[in-house]
């Protein structure tokens, strides 16, 4: 079997990049050939190699790209990765290519049930065909970059593409109050410039703060282990989210996550178990002065995440259940 897989900026350091290669590789390991094809920015597709299936990611991106080719491929899965789902479905403008590119899916698949309930809402006609899976976790290798923090400080790390709904202006606003209180914390802020104006919002406010802001930019994903080794703590401040695989991959590592409180990020951390969910400026400011000051619930937290993902994120369950719906849709409607 092949399998095309169809990202949207593949070549940059993204939740869909690294949900997309980690796919890539547990397909591999189940013998199943696969080829990614980067669906954003410079491609001039106009047709696709010769594949058994494409599973396209992010149903605007995926639904844009396939309105440019000369023919819509014979068979596709659609994987619905955060903003398709949380804004593009409610945008006037793009709701149209995101219901059209889902009713011609042979099969969706989202990240948790709360997903499906939404898409199901929305779109009733496309209910069974979605598929609730899980995402995997990757093990980063030893050692993974130079990245080493101050002797006897506190360090947050928010690592995300710079864009507007990632609210990262908010992250630094708000953790200076905090560090106001407490000298020795620290920020990490760790991902590529995807929106000009937000990079230069962002990169204006890291320097304005310098004395305990750091701006890494694009880590290589190889190398995020290094920095969760680092960290005492990380945080997720997004609008919206689908199921982000930074969190995943920082409970991985024990550490404890404050994130906002959105579809995504509340169906991976039970609030005051697996991690920390606010839903305002107050809340915010209260749970991340706790995680600086309080190491006995940083403990708690971390081990009862990783615990979590262990339980539930296996990325060898994803990639076999993805075959499982590969082998179902060829079955049903073979190549002529």
């Amino acid at each position: 079997m092949k399998v095309i897989l169809a990202s949207p900026n593949f070549q940059q350091a993204r939740g869909n990049t690294v949900t997309v290669q980690r796919i890539s590789d547990g397909l591999n390991k189940l013998g199943i050939e696969t080829k990614i094809i980067n669906i954003t920015d410079d491609y001039e597709f106009t047709c696709l190699p010769k594949a058994d299936i494409v599973h396209g990611f992010n149903a605007y991106r995926f639904g844009e790209f396939i309105k440019g080719l000369g023919k819509r491929p014979e068979r596709y899965v659609v994987t619905m990765t955060g903003t398709d789902l949380n804004i593009d479905l409610y945008d006037p403008v793009k709701k149209a290519v995101v219901m059209e590119t889902i009713l011609h899916a042979e099969a969706i698949h989202v990240f948790d049930e709360e997903a499906k309930l939404v898409l199901a809402k929305e779109l009733p006609e496309a209910r069974d065909k979605i598929s609730v899976i899980h995402q995997g976790t990757v093990i980063f290798p030893e050692p993974g970059g130079d990245y080493k923090k101050e002797p006897g400080t506190f360090l947050f790390l928010l690592p995300a593409g710079i864009r507007k709904v990632k609210n990262i202006p908010f992250a630094i606003e708000k953790l200076k109050l905090i560090y106001e209180k407490n000298p020795e914390m620290r920020f990490w802020l760790a991902g590529p410039i995807i929106e000009e104006e937000e990079g230069y919002i962002v990169k204006s406010l890291a320097e304005e703060n310098k004395e305990w802001i750091q701006y890494l930019g694009q880590i290589p994903h190889h190398h995020m282990g290094e920095l969760y080794r680092q960290a005492d703590a990380v945080l997720n401040t997004s609008h919206s989210e689908g199921q982000p695989a930074a969190i995943l991959e920082a409970m991985e590592y024990c550490l404890p996550v404050l994130a906002a409180n959105n579809l995504g990020n509340r169906n991976i951390i039970d609030h005051q178990k697996t991690g920390l969910i606010y839903t305002n400026t107050v809340e915010f400011l209260d749970y991340a002065d706790k995680l600086v000051n309080n190491y006995e619930l940083r403990i708690k937290l971390g081990r009862a995440a990783k615990f979590y993902v262990e339980c539930s994120h296996s990325s060898e369950y994803e990639a076999k259940i993805l075959q499982k719906i590969y082998k179902a849709i060829l079955e049903k409607s073979p190549s002529k």
